[in-house]
């Protein structure tokens, strides 16, 4: 009971309202029965946290080959954008900025590419936008920035969003590499391909490939079954777009509005024939590794008070956020310490989670970072991951966000507190804590 109630008082500490505030609700510490996930009271009065009241992606299809291969960038960014505009009927120029994580392209034309969207989507010249890179998480790291904006002050209103189209940006290192890196052992560890990353993850953490291959296996199982069953429906915005025969040229309109990298069929004896790609004597494959996807997600985050004001429903709390650095040579263990580090940030324990949503960039790091943690595997990744769903490198985070409190809303009152994590080349991991909504 005292490590709940100390919990408690972290997280009023971090929800008091501020002096200046016009409420003058009170949030009190009290025993509770029901466990340390609902340890604190909240009253409706309360109104300083960033709350979240949309959450929409797009399908995620396999780039180069898949559904929207044919789909500019910035057509499958205003789709989400509009579509957490249109959920909520907000009036767009109260948004005090979009923050959008890419990870691949020219930084500056993804700049400009993004603010054409928002036109697109209906935003006024009078709302500001802008990129974030911080590689796998940064679709995260914009929905963490737009919360800390939040509770800076600087604005009510924000969308943090993400978009990779693989299909189109380029990939690999441009330019010569700094000689002086050849010093600096770490920093070499930085230019490893992500596959190796992945082999040295299963070497140095004796993870088989017997357990990679079954991580996909269900992988795709869950993610098939939440298809059929219609669960991603309501995150899930359709796109009306274009795709262009290869052989005769010929285009069509379609309607986009479902993962095509999902394979139900996928099976542990099929995987098994497959060859290591990045290692001869290697466990890392095409069949365990994450899809190369392009896809989008927007994220619409406000304060309490003022969703409450607009009489808007609230699918999610943004509780906490943390970053932290690894060993560049085996980056794939990023969740495994930033987890910890986020959860223990919100006052609270990892019984306490409900729900874990980790982007399996690789089998061989996701079950490592599951091992490590002792993770219930029934509460990890419920509707599938990347390897079957797909990793759009920069949507990924915002993805992850939207399948969470869509799922923690479905469940219910038994589902209280979940997380997004994932590993970040070049060593680092990043990791979201959110509360169910009303």
């Amino acid at each position: 009971m005292e490590k709940a109630m100390e919990r408690q008082r972290v997280l009023l500490h971090h929800l008091q309202p501020l002096p200046s505030s016009s409420s003058q609700a009170s949030l009190s510490v009290s025993a509770c029965l029901a466990g340390d996930s609902a340890a604190y009271q909240r009253t409706s009065l309360y109104g300083d946290d960033v709350v979240i009241v949309a959450a929409q992606r797009t399908a995620l299809c396999k780039a180069k080959r898949g559904s929207f291969k044919d789909t500019y960038p910035d057509e499958l960014l205003a789709s989400v954008l509009r579509a957490v505009i249109e959920k909520t009927k907000l009036d767009p120029s109260e948004v005090g900025d979009i923050v959008v994580g890419n990870v691949l392209g020219s930084g500056s034309q993804k700049a400009t590419e993004f603010r054409m969207a928002a036109f697109y989507a209906g935003f006024p010249e009078t709302v500001p936008i802008r990129t974030v890179n911080r590689q796998c998480s940064s679709g995260l790291q914009a929905v963490a920035d737009v919360a800390a904006a939040i509770k800076a002050g600087f604005y009510d209103i924000g969308i943090g969003a993400g978009l990779e189209s693989m299909t189109t940006s380029p990939r690999g290192w441009k330019g010569s590499v700094n000689p002086n890196v050849k010093k600096f052992e770490q920093a070499q560890s930085c230019l490893l391909p992500m596959g190796i990353t992945s082999e040295n993850v299963a070497h140095r953490f004796g993870v088989s490939r017997e357990e990679q291959d079954q991580a996909a296996v269900d992988s795709h199982r869950k993610a098939a079954s939440a298809t059929a069953s219609g669960k991603f429906k309501d995150e899930i915005t359709p796109v009306n777009t274009r795709i262009v025969d290869p052989k005769t040229g010929d285009e069509k309109p379609i309607t986009v509005s479902v993962d095509d990298g999902i394979r139900p069929t996928t099976t542990h004896s099929a995987l098994a024939k497959l060859k290591p790609v990045f290692k001869k004597d290697g466990s890392t494959t095409a069949g365990n590794s994450s899809q190369v996807s392009d896809g989008a997600g927007a994220v619409l985050l406000m304060k309490r008070s003022v969703a409450m004001q607009k009489g808007l429903p609230i699918l999610g709390v943004f509780r906490t956020f943390a970053a932290v650095g690894v060993d560049p040579a085996v980056m794939g263990i990023g969740p495994a310490a930033a987890i910890p580090a986020a959860v223990k940030a919100a006052g609270l324990g990892l019984d306490d989670i409900d729900l874990f949503e980790i982007n399996e960039a690789f089998a061989s790091q996701f079950v490592y970072c599951r091992n490590k943690l002792g993770l219930d595997p029934e509460k990890i990744n419920v509707n599938g991951g990347a390897i079957a769903i797909g990793h759009p490198l920069g949507a990924t985070g915002a993805r992850c966000v939207a399948t969470l409190l869509h799922e923690m809303k479905r469940r219910g009152k038994d589902c209280r507190f979940g997380v997004v994590s994932m590993c970040i080349g070049s060593g680092m991991g990043a990791a979201g804590v959110f509360e169910r909504g009303d």
